[in-house]
Formats: C-alpha cells, structure tokens, sequence
C-alpha cells in the first residue's frame, strides 16, 4: 500500500505486546491490553510519522519472537531493539539484524543489583554488537546509569539512553546519570531519547533538552513517543508527544535533525525524506 510523501520523522520508542505471550518471571510490569503492529502502524498514518524503532519490553525477558514478528510484518518501516542474554551467539544477532533488529536494550530498571557490565561476557557482548554496528540502548534510572554508562562507552559501542537518562528528580541536571549522559553526546558516541517526560518526577524536560542540546547539538538527540504510554495511557496522547517536541525545539531546522536526520542514520532508515519511495515498495 502506498503510503503518502508527506509523511515524514520518525519515532524511536514504542512496543507492541500481547497479554497470552510467556511473561518472564523476575519483571515489574505487564501488559494490560493486546497492542499490535497494525494499531501502531495506523497511529504513525494519523499522526503524519514514517518510520518507527520498537522496543522489547522487559516483562517478556529474552523471548523477543513478538517484536521479530511485527518487524517482518512492517515491510521495513519498523526497526526494533531485542532483550538477549549476555553470551548470545554472533549469528543469532546476525538473523535478528537481518529481519530489522538495530540493537540490544539493556532494561535494567527497578532491579536492586544490575549486571556487571566489565564483565568478560559483557565486555563479549558489547564488541560483537560494534562488530556488527548494533547499539545498545540503556533504560535505568539515572544514579546507577552513571556506574555504568562510561564502562559501555569504553567497550566502543554506540549508545542509546531512554528517556533522558532517566535523571533523579531531586538533583535534575546535576544527577551523575545525566551529566554521564552529556559526557557520552560531547564525544559523539552516545545518543538521547526526548520522550516520556511523563517518568520525570515532575521536573521540567526543558532543563534537560537545552543541556543536551549545548553539549553536543541535536546530531546526538531522537525523539520517541514511547506509545502506548504504558501506565500513563489515561493522560497521555500522541498529539501531546508530538506538540512537546514542538515546544521544547522551536526551531525548524533543528527539531527536523532530531525528529528525522539523527534517528535515520543512527537507525538505519534511508532517505527518511524520501518515504513514500521506501514504503511503497
């Protein structure tokens, strides 16, 4: 089906889940409601947005056969991030990258001990995914993503922090996690979702996004919906995810980089300007 060219950007966090598949069984969560490719597809149609990156959510563990399915489904217009285990196999990442799996989503959120990133297997893991230039993409909050984030960008491979780096309310920008952050986009090795500002504690995402945008400019920076909201599904709409990129970037030429450029190249989504061509294919 052809798609229409004023379609354009692209959203860098989502999920898809269904409440029948296997839960993992250390998680926090799980999902209230069956959430499908289509119904995502269909809410980027509306909204006017191209291209979409999902994100394996937690409660599923390593068991990533949903998020594969709904990326051969999107006939390439979805990228996806897979949960592994640390001593996964070259070639299992080779044909998950090869069905749109971009890189490795390290949740480590709400765990009271996180793993030992200098480990040898992580160590192991974070240069195959350099080898085969997948990123791994952080979501903890922000105290602990300061233990950990200068050891991953050490291993060489492209980084990836959720929502802000996930910053504790009470110290804001000056939480290590997030100055941690910084440090990664001024080197050009670590890249920032703006989204969810809804998991901030109530601070002001402006703070954070002109930090950001000081350190390294929006070359460093993608947005993300993070759809369906999930907790936060009563208050939060798509339009208002849209309208805060608007309001936190009120240029054009920049807010094009981080909505369009940025997430393209890093993602792997070509001539994201040229989307009719791609998906109507």
């Amino acid at each position: 089906m052809a798609v229409a060219a004023a379609l354009r950007g692209i959203d860098s966090h989502a999920h898809v889940m269904r409440r029948d598949a296997p839960l993992a069984a250390q998680r926090h969560s799980a999902p209230e409601r069956d959430v499908t490719v289509e119904e995502y597809l269909a809410v980027l149609d509306v909204h006017g947005v191209a291209f979409g990156v999902l994100t394996a959510p937690s409660f599923y563990g390593t068991d990533n056969s949903l998020l594969l399915a709904a990326l051969d489904s999107a006939r390439g217009r979805l990228r996806g991030t897979a949960i592994v285990a640390p001593d996964i196999g070259r070639e299992a990442l080779e044909a998950m990258a090869a069905r749109g799996v971009i890189g490795v989503r390290l949740n480590w959120v709400r765990r009271e001990h996180i793993p030992d990133v200098a480990s040898p297997e992580y160590q192991r893991l974070f240069a195959l995914l350099a080898e085969l230039n997948l990123h791994a993409e952080i979501f903890l909050e922000g105290p602990k993503l300061a233990t950990v984030l200068p050891t991953i960008r050490a291993s060489g491979v492209k980084v990836v922090v959720d929502h802000f780096g996930h910053p504790d309310p009470a110290w804001g920008v000056a939480c290590k996690g997030f100055q941690q952050a910084l440090a990664g986009v001024r080197a050009g090795d670590t890249w920032v979702k703006l989204s969810a500002p809804y998991r901030l504690g109530g601070v002001d995402a402006q703070r954070y996004v002109d930090e950001l945008l000081d350190a390294g400019g929006p070359r460093q920076l993608v947005w993300a919906s993070d759809w369906p909201f999930v907790s936060h599904e009563d208050d939060i709409t798509y339009e208002r995810c849209l309208a805060w990129l608007d309001e936190w970037i009120p240029d054009a030429t920049t807010r094009d980089t981080v909505f369009a450029e940025s997430p393209g190249a890093l993602f792997g989504f070509a001539g994201s300007n040229a989307i009719a061509q791609e998906m109507s294919r």
